[in-house]
């Protein structure tokens, strides 16, 4: 089949690579892409947040399936539009990726369906604010509703930084903050049927040990050797199925990738967010483990016909990514530097370590940075010390001026397996 492939970062990227990799596929196209996607796809531009241009690409080329990576196009209707087309299309409608887009229509979501989450109170007024603050103490956790690309979440302790946060969105979820580790599952659905993927973990701020300020994603592993075994099926049960089942009684049947955040709390498993597509960088550890084709199995869920599709098989390899991201990355990243090595990790560590390309972009012969988080550093290996060891090895053979990255990604879970 030919695919198209909508979005041009490491998520991207991640999906292009297993895309390419499947028999079944005999074109693939992305757009816009990236230096790195065009290794694997042909590129086309594209304005992705037009639903009409994205259309008309994809009829053009003759997709059988276009997959939306991101989740501003989702919440714009892209998917709406794809489909409008007569083209079958991997990912929810505007309606229903209002899961992700509005912080206050997943919680009224999970709340009709019953799924345990923090509570939380919606505020749009400074007295609201104030109220819902003092009601819960520190550490304060403040969601701007809206999409924020990952960086509308603030947890502090500092009333005054919370507040100040909460002041600055046009409407605030203000909760209660939860305890525990975070796990990222995901699981493909077709508005019916829900096949869970594999767990991972991410690392949210820019720091090791967990400080510094919240970003997109510093990098991420799976499998979690810590987790219960039966996590997944119990959040099947207690989450993915039920909110799936919700809005389907709603009239917005959600197909697509829905992302659970959780975390594992005293009390058990609560839902932090919902997204509505790939979580990115856990994407790329999640489909490195995939031993299954990727494109059957998006295909069932655009056309509803996920029930059919056998088991997903997995890897038994551990995989480790590790975010290389841009100077001064998350405030105002620096952009225009060139990246060398790249080469270098092809020729030496590949086919056990691979760079995800996010924001880069090619002038002339050389790739340069265009964004805050630059590279995804991946590598599989028998266990999560040997993946480390294989992705931190990679990392170390890329230069870009002034770059940061983690040092401490899947190091605790390492040392514990």
């Amino acid at each position: 089949m030919k695919v198209l492939v909508i979005g041009g970062g490491a998520r991207e990227h991640a999906l292009c690579r297993s895309l390419s990799l499947d028999p079944d596929v005999t074109a693939l196209y992305c757009a816009p892409g990236n230096a790195g996607i065009a290794e694997v796809a042909e590129l086309r531009p594209v304005d992705a947040l037009d639903g009409g241009a994205v259309a008309r690409l994809a009829t053009e080329l003759g997709a059988e399936l276009v997959v939306v990576g991101p989740e501003a196009p989702l919440v714009a209707g892209v998917a709406d539009a794809v489909r409008a087309a007569g083209i079958p299309c991997f990912g929810p409608s505007g309606e229903a990726a209002r899961l992700e887009g509005s912080k206050a229509f997943a919680k009224d979501v999970m709340a009709g369906a019953n799924v345990p989450t923090a509570r939380s109170y919606v505020c749009t007024t400074p007295a609201e604010i104030d109220e819902a603050l003092d009601a819960f103490g520190a550490p304060y956790v403040v969601k701007d509703d809206g999409l924020a690309a990952g960086k509308g979440v603030v947890v502090t302790d500092d009333l005054e930084a919370a507040r100040a946060h909460a002041l600055a969105c046009d409407r605030v979820v203000i909760e209660e903050f939860l305890d525990g580790p975070e796990v990222s599952l995901f699981a493909i659905t077709d508005g019916t049927t829900v096949l869970p993927l594999q767990p991972a973990q991410d690392f949210k701020r820019a720091l090791d040990g967990d400080e510094g300020p919240n970003t997109g994603g510093m990098g991420a592993y799976s499998p979690l050797p810590w987790a219960d075994p039966k996590l997944v099926d119990e959040v099947m049960q207690t989450v993915l199925q039920p909110t799936v089942d919700e809005l389907r009684r709603r009239g917005t049947p959600f197909s697509g990738l829905l992302y659970a955040g959780l975390a594992i709390t005293s009390r058990g498993v609560r839902v932090i967010e919902f997204n509505a597509r790939f979580g990115d960088p856990e994407t790329q550890v999640v489909l490195a483990r995939l031993r299954t084709p990727l494109a059957g199995i998006l295909l069932g869920s655009a056309n509803g016909t996920l029930d059919v599709v056998p088991p997903l098989t997995w890897h038994d390899d551990a995989a480790v990514t590790v975010v290389i991201a841009s100077h001064n990355y998350p405030a105002t990243p620096r952009t225009g530097d060139p990246i060398e090595g790249l080469a270098d990790v092809v020729a030496q560590d590949a086919p056990h370590a691979f760079v995800l390309h996010a924001g880069t972009r090619q002038e002339g012969d050389a790739v340069v940075s265009a964004g805050g988080r630059v590279l995804s550093v991946t590598a599989t290996g028998k266990d999560l010390g040997q993946a480390r060891e294989r992705a931190y090895a990679a990392v170390g053979r890329i230069r870009l001026d002034g770059s940061q990255h983690r040092t401490d990604i899947a190091r605790k879970a390492a040392e514990e397996a």
